[in-house]
């Protein structure tokens, strides 16, 4: 299973961000910014920082890409 971050993307669009801006608005270690690129998992309290930064909600930012070999 994978996680998509293409809600969050869309969201930094939406604000005129960047994940440069995002890595410092939430305090974000750019090696945690490439791991979302990846689609990797990332902790909950990161998740949290960046839905409160941007004042969106867990939903708004991820969502998972379920294998067919996953169910």
């Amino acid at each position: 299973m994978k996680v998509s971050y293409n809600g969050l993307w869309k969201i930094l669009i939406d604000k005129n961000m960047n994940k440069k801006d995002l890595s410092e608005k939430v305090g974000l270690a750019p090696a945690t910014v490439s791991k979302m690129g990846r689609g990797e998992f990332v902790s909950m309290d990161v998740l949290y920082r960046i839905g409160k930064a941007l004042d969106v909600d867990f939903g708004d930012l991820v969502s998972m890409k379920v294998k067919q070999e996953d169910k």
